[in-house]
C-alpha cells in the first residue's frame, strides 16, 4: 500500500493508521475515530505523465467539471471518461449514501483538488474521505472490482475481555446483514445498528455504484475479512478499499436512510402449550377478535382509498391548492397593481401564448417582470401551475429566477426578476444590434445556455426536459449572461426516467427533435437538439427556417450540413464575426451539427457538450447528417414535407404557424 509515492506492507499501513488516530484522540471521544479525521491519498507507481502532456489536460479537465457532473443519484456517484487511449483518463467518484447532495459536492471538489497536489504526474491515484472517495487511472476502472489499495482506521476503545467472543459475533453477523443488503440494492449502501450487551453498535457497508451484485457481495467479504488483522477486540473500526468499504462504531455516525435495516429480533421464547378449557375458549375468543379487527382495518383502509381517489378525480385537493400553501412567495395584488402601474401599456414588454409581459417596480426599487395570465387563455392555468412548482424550486445564474406569484380571483400572475436586455433573438436576427453581438459574447451565452440545461437535466434536485428551448426563451441580464426561461412547457422526469412520451405536442416547429415531433417522445436529448439549434442559429446570425437557395428549398440545419459536407463551412458563419477565430467558430459549428444528429444515441449529453465547449483538445466525433435534410429540388409536394418541422413565420416556404404553444397543455409528472 502507498501513502504519498511510498508503498507499504498492509499490516504496517494499519499500525501508521492506528497509531494516527490513536496519537490524535482522546479515549471515549468517538469524533477522533472518524476515517475523515484522516484522509488517504495513494498515488500508484504504474506510471506518470509529463506536464502539459496530452494526459495532463485530460485529466485537468475531468477533474475541473467533476463536481458539476451529478448522476440519477442527485450527485453521489460519477463515472467519466474523457481522452482517446492512450492518454484517457476514467474518473470515478462516489459519496456515502446518506451524504447530502451539497456536502457530497464539496467533497468531491476537495479531493479532486487535493488529489492533483498529492499525486503530481501520477496516472493513478485514489483518495479517500470520510464523506466520499475519487479515483482516476488510465485504465478501465468502472465495473472492476479494485482490492488494493487497502486502508484501516481503528476506533482505540477496546471491547471488554469478557463481552469480547459476543461482541465479536454480533458484529458480524450485523456485517453479514448489511453486505447483503448493499449488495442487493441500487444504491449499493446499508445501514444498521445491533445491540450487544445493553450496547447498540451501528455499522455501514458500501460499493462502487456500477459493481454487479456478486462483485458488491465479492469485495466486502474479503474486506470483513480482514476485522482480524484490523481492529479485532475494538469497540470501532473500518476498512476502506476502492470498490467497497464497511466500517462499525458504537456511535450514530451515519444519517438514517431508507437504506437502513432495522435491529435484528432477539429469539423469543418458545411458549409452552397451551392448556385445555378455559385457556381453549379464550384462545377461540382471542381469535374472533383478531379476524374481526382484521376485517375493520381492511375496510377502512378500502373506503379511505376509494374516498382519496374520488377526491383526485374531483381535482382536490389539486396543485392550487399546494399552490396556496407558498406564503412566503405569495405577492399581495394590490402591490403588483402599484408596480406596474395597473399593468399600463406603456410597462407592456412583450406578450406569448400565457399572456402578457409587464415591466413593474416594487416599493424596495427591485425592477421586476409579471406575467399576466390572460384571462381568454386555454393553456394557461396549467402552465401557470408547472412554472411555480418547478421553476420555484429551481437556483442557477443561468436560469431566469421566480420571485413569486399571486392568485387572487381571476388574476394569475408570475413575478420574475426583471432581466434588461431581453430576449437573444432581438439581438442576433437584429441587423443593428447583430454588428454589436461579438464572438466572445456570443460564445459566452452558448456556454451559459448549456450550463443552464445540464442543471436542469442532472444537476437540480428535479431533473427537467424544458422542451421549448429556443432564441426567445433565452433572456439577457445586464452583463449578457443568459438565462432559460418559460417553463410552462416543461415535465419533470423521475431521477432514473430516460425516457417520456406525451400525445400533446407543444414547443415551437424548428427547434423540435423529430422522436418529439413526429411520434411525441421526448427525452434529455430533445433539449440538446433544440440547443444544437441555438448553436447554429448564434453562429451564422440565420433563423431556422425555410428559405430558397437558387432552386434549393433549404433550412439552416440542411444549410450548414450542405456546407460542411462541401468543406465551405465559412459560408455559415455570420459575417459580423471578425473577431472571432475562424478554427474556433467551426468548432461550435461542429459542437452544434452534432447535437442535431436524427440518431438519439448519437447526440451528446449536454455534460459531454461541457467538456467539448471547455476544453479545445477534446475530440469531436464525425456528425451524421442532422434531423432535417431539406430537399434539393422546388417541388412543392416535397417542399410541404419540410415545412412543418421548421419556422415558417417568414412565408417563403409554406403557412403553417411558427409555434404550437397556444394549444399545449402541459403536466408537472410524466405519465
Amino acid at each position: 500500500m502507498a501513502i504519498g509515492s511510498l508503498r507499504l506492507p498492509f499490516l504496517f499501513s494499519c499500525f501508521f493508521s492506528l497509531f494516527i488516530v490513536v496519537s490524535s484522540a482522546r479515549p471515549g471521544l468517538p469524533s477522533s475515530s472518524r476515517p475523515g479525521d484522516n484522509p488517504f491519498y495513494d498515488c500508484s507507481d504504474i506510471g506518470n505523465y509529463t506536464t502539459n502532456s496530452t494526459y495532463q489536460t485530460n485529466l485537468r479537465t475531468l477533474l475541473s467539471i467533476l463536481p458539476s457532473q451529478p448522476n440519477q443519484e442527485n450527485f453521489r456517484f460519477c463515472n467519466l471518461s474523457f481522452g482517446q487511449v492512450p492518454d484517457k483518463v476514467n474518473v470515478i467518484a462516489f459519496c456515502r449514501g446518506d451524504i447530502a447532495a451539497d456536502t457530497c459536492r464539496s467533497c468531491v471538489r476537495s479531493s479532486a483538488h487535493n488529489i492533483s497536489e498529492i499525486c503530481p504526474q501520477k496516472k493513478e491515484a485514489f483518495a479517500y474521505l470520510d464523506d466520499c472517495q475519487l479515483r482516476y487511472s488510465n485504465r478501465t476502472i468502472f465495473g472492476v472490482v479494485e482490492n488494493e489499495p487497502n486502508v484501516c482506521y481503528t476506533n482505540p476503545e477496546f471491547v471488554s475481555s469478557s463481552d469480547g467472543i459476543q461482541f465479536k459475533s454480533e458484529v458480524e453477523r450485523l456485517l453479514k446483514r448489511l453486505r447483503i443488503r448493499a449488495a442487493s440494492v441500487d444504491s449499493k449502501f446499508a445501514t444498521g445498528k445491533a445491540i450487544v450487551n445493553s450496547q447498540t453498535i451501528y455499522a455501514l457497508t458500501q460499493c462502487s455504484p456500477g459493481l454487479s451484485m456478486q462483485q458488491c457481495d465479492d469485495c466486502l467479504v474479503t474486506a470483513i475479512g480482514e476485522i482480524q488483522n484490523c481492529c479485532l477486540g475494538n469497540v470501532g473500526g473500518s476498512v476502506v478499499r476502492p470498490s467497497c468499504n464497511f466500517r462499525f462504531d458504537p456511535y450514530m455516525f451515519y444519517t438514517p436512510t431508507a437504506d437502513t435495516l432495522p435491529p435484528e429480533s432477539s429469539p423469543q421464547p418458545v411458549s409452552p402449550p397451551p392448556r385445555e378449557g378455559k385457556d381453549d375458549k379464550k384462545s377461540a375468543n382471542f381469535t374472533i377478535i383478531i379476524v374481526i379487527s382484521v376485517v375493520i382495518t381492511t375496510t377502512l383502509i378500502i373506503s379511505c382509498s376509494i374516498f382519496l381517489r374520488a377526491r383526485k378525480q374531483r381535482g382536490k385537493p389539486n396543485i392550487v391548492d399546494e399552490i396556496r400553501l407558498a406564503e412566503s412567495l405569495q405577492f399581495d395584488l394590490g402591490i403588483i397593481r402599484i408596480a406596474t402601474d395597473d399593468f399600463s401599456d406603456v410597462n407592456k414588454l412583450g406578450q406569448g401564448g400565457f399572456g402578457v409581459v409587464y415591466k413593474g417596480r416594487l416599493f424596495s426599487g427591485q425592477d421586476i417582470a409579471v406575467k399576466r395570465l390572460s384571462r381568454d387563455s386555454g393553456q394557461g392555468n396549467s402552465e401557470f401551475e408547472n412554472e411555480i412548482l418547478l421553476v420555484a424550486k429551481l437556483q442557477h445564474r443561468n436560469l431566469v429566477r421566480l420571485l413569486g406569484f399571486c392568485l387572487e380571483g381571476n388574476e394569475r400572475l408570475l413575478i420574475y426578476e426583471f432581466v434588461p436586455n431581453g430576449s437573444l433573438d432581438h439581438f442576433i436576427f437584429d441587423p443593428i444590434k447583430r454588428t454589436q453581438f461579438n464572438w466572445e459574447t456570443r460564445y459566452e451565452i452558448i456556454r451559459g445556455i448549456a450550463r443552464g440545461i445540464l442543471y436542469l437535466h442532472e444537476d437540480s434536485q428535479l431533473r427537467i426536459i424544458h422542451r421549448d428551448l429556443k432564441a426567445s426563451n433565452i433572456l439577457l441580464d445586464e452583463e449578457m449572461n443568459p438565462k432559460i426561461s418559460d417553463f410552462g412547457m416543461a415535465r419533470l422526469f423521475a431521477m432514473d426516467q430516460t425516457q417520456g412520451e406525451t400525445s400533446t405536442i407543444v414547443g415551437t416547429y424548428g427547434y423540435m427533435a423529430p422522436e418529439y415531433a413526429m411520434h411525441g417522445h421526448f427525452s434529455i436529448k430533445s433539449d440538446v437538439f433544440s440547443f444544437g439549434v441555438l448553436v447554429l442559429e448564434i453562429t451564422s446570425g440565420r433563423k431556422n427556417v425555410c428559405f430558397r437557395n437558387g432552386k434549393q428549398v433549404e433550412n439552416l440545419m440542411s444549410f450548414a450540413w450542405r456546407n460542411w459536407e462541401e468543406g465551405t463551412i465559412a459560408n455559415l458563419i455570420d459575417p459580423y464575426l471578425k473577431d472571432g477565430s475562424a478554427s474556433k467558430i467551426q468548432r461550435l459549428i461542429h459542437i452544434g451539427l452534432l447535437c442535431i444528429q436524427k440518431d438519439i444515441t448519437q447526440r451528446p449529453t449536454m455534460a459531454s457538450v461541457i467538456i467539448m465547449l471547455n476544453s479545445s483538445s477534446c475530440h469531436l466525433q464525425m456528425p451524421s447528417p442532422p434531423a432535417y435534410l431539406a430537399p434539393t429540388t422546388t417541388d412543392s409536394n416535397m417542399a410541404m414535407k419540410i415545412n412543418w418541422m421548421v419556422n415558417t413565420s417568414s412565408g417563403q416556404c409554406g403557412s403553417l404557424q411558427t409555434s404550437i404553444n397556444d394549444i399545449s397543455i402541459s403536466e408537472l409528472y410524466p405519465r
